[in-house]
This record gives structure tokens, sequence and C-alpha cells, in this order.
């Protein structure tokens, strides 16, 4: 068994996550605590009571999803030793595996995503731009969808995430003509996203910038681990890369289809999921389905995950 970490992105918080791990792991007590020294407001109880409305805002959602992601990872590491041969992170997720890594620490972290999702926010007025799922075209029906309504407006690629779910974004005139296009090409389903910006394209460059900015004080460190990055879907080779291409993630395509590829080329064939749900999961099985993935979102996830890693071991240590 050759293992990897995955961690979510935004989209799947919701009121109550990772509170079991707060309440039986100390390990994760004390990056909740953490978050909300960092953070300097009470995130900790905004999980865990809501209300969902609050939740569900970019700027306190992107810390959330990063606490929420490292708390299950300690709680995790706690059980069972194994160290991963790489680690990659959806969107947001890519924070928490720097965490990870040890290439970022988790306060600076907190307060990165925290500003990154006001600059998000703030990058685009209300109503000006948004995103939609493609289901059931391939990444090059959906690039030649994206080619042709750019002739109304802005529009791309913003998530490869699996060979038939492309999520694209841009003006609201533009996205409309895709959805039309995309329908005429025989998309099973087009999914208007209930976002607030259209994340990951050039239209979030005042986002990108001024991330930039902010990371010039933050203090990077060298990877124990390989960490990928979405821009490329490839290992981040020197520390020195780090801030560029998180700055750059935020108006890049998220190369997820290459992350779990290159992963697979580096032997991986198994990789275990840390956040408040399993969609990675889902995205996986479509790209890959010979990669095992091990979900870890509650309690009972966690000690069926840390099970099936001791017993993997242990049979390949008889053998």
């Amino acid at each position: 068994m050759k293992i990897g970490y995955i961690f979510a992105g935004q989209g799947a918080q919701k009121q109550g996550m990772g509170e079991d791990f707060h309440k039986h792991f100390e390990s994760s007590r004390a990056v909740f605590d953490q978050a909300n020294l960092a953070l300097g407001y009470d995130l900790k109880t905004l999980i865990f009571q809501g209300p969902q409305e609050a939740l569900n805002e970019t700027e306190k959602t992107q810390p959330a999803i990063l606490t929420t992601s490292i708390a299950m990872l300690k709680a995790f590491e706690s059980l069972v030793d194994v160290k991963p041969s790489a680690v990659v992170g959806l969107s947001l997720g890519e924070y928490s595996a720097h965490v990870s890594a040890g290439s970022l620490q988790f306060t600076d972290a907190v307060q990165l995503v925290k500003k990154r999702g006001a600059y998000m926010q703030d990058a685009v007025p209300l109503g000006v731009g948004g995103m939609t799922a493609l289901m059931g075209l391939s990444p090059e029906e959906a690039e030649a969808i994206v080619a042709r309504a750019s002739e109304f407006g802005t529009v791309e690629i913003c998530n490869y995430n699996a060979p038939n779910q492309i999520v694209i974004g841009g003006q609201l005139t533009a996205l409309e003509m895709a959805h039309e296009f995309a329908k005429e090409a025989g998309a099973r389903r087009v999914i208007p996203l209930a976002v607030s910006a259209p994340f990951h394209t050039s239209m979030l460059k005042p986002a990108e910038d001024n991330l930039a900015k902010e990371m010039e004080s933050v203090m990077f460190y060298d990877m124990k681990v390989p960490v990928l990055t979405n821009v490329n879907g490839r290992i981040v080779s020197s520390v020195e890369e780090i801030p560029s291409y998180l700055a750059k993630q935020v108006t890049s395509s998220v190369r997820w289809i290459d992350c779990i590829e290159s992963m697979k080329k580096m032997g991986i064939d198994t990789l275990v999921e840390f956040g408040p749900g399993n969609a990675l999961s889902a995205f996986v099985s479509k790209i890959d389905k010979s990669i095992k993935v091990l979900s870890i979102y509650d309690l009972e996830s966690l000690y069926a995950t840390v099970e099936a890693i001791k017993q993997t071991t242990t049979l390949e240590t008889a053998i």
C-alpha cells in the first residue's frame, strides 16, 4: 500500500462538522483553539452551532473547512503511524495539504484563507459572474463550448474535477450561452452553482494580486512530503514556488484530474480523504477506479480507515 492524502475544498461545509473530533481528541481540540486565537473570533462555535448562512460566507467557509480538515488529520495521526507519499487538496484544500506537509504553519494558513475568502468574494460584484457544472461532457467538449461562448464575454474552465464533470465560470451572459451550447452538445446535466463569484477564472485577478502581497510576509518551509499544485497537477519542486502557486491558483483552472493521475504515476494506490464529506472520492473513482479512497469525515469513518490501513500493513508485513 502506497498512501496519499487528499483534502476537501469549499462547498462541503455544514453545521456541526468536526464536532465529534473536538469531543474525543485532544489534538483536534487544539486545532480549533488555535484557529480561534489566530482569527480573533469564535470560529469553533460558528462551525458547531451555525448559523449555516454565516458558515456559507466565503470568508468564513474557507478557514472553517481548513480547520476541520486539519482537526481530522490530527486525530488520524494520533491513531496510526503513516507517512504519505504525496499530498494534494482541491482548491482551498491545497492549503490543508501544505499544512500537512509542514510547509505552512496552521495559524498562518488559517489567517491566509480568511483573507483569501474575502479577496475572492470582493473581486467580482454580486450578479456579474457565476459558475456551472457540466455533467457528461469530456474536457475537450467543455473546452470547445467555452471557446465558442467566449465570443459573448469571459467564460473559462474553472475545475477539471473528473473526465465527465467539468466546471466552467465567467460573466453571466457568456455563461448562459455556454449553457445552451452544452445542452446542444449532449450534456447530461447543466447545473448552475450557488457561488458568489466565478472562482478560478481570470476575473479573480484582483484576488490573486492581493494574495501575492499577503504571502510576502508569510514564512514557508521545506516540504516534508511532496505536495502537488492544482495549477498544473505536478509536484511543487521548491519552497520558493509555494507562494506563487497558491496565488496563481485563484485564477487558474483546478486540474484535479492531472493531480490524481500524477499520484497514480508515483505508485500511489490508496488515498485518504480529509474533510466534511466524501466528494473527492467520487471524483477519484471517475478518474481511476483502481485507486482506493478511504474518506474521513466522522468518527465512524475515521476508525474504519485506521482499521483498514492497519490490516493492510499487517498483511504486507506478514507476506
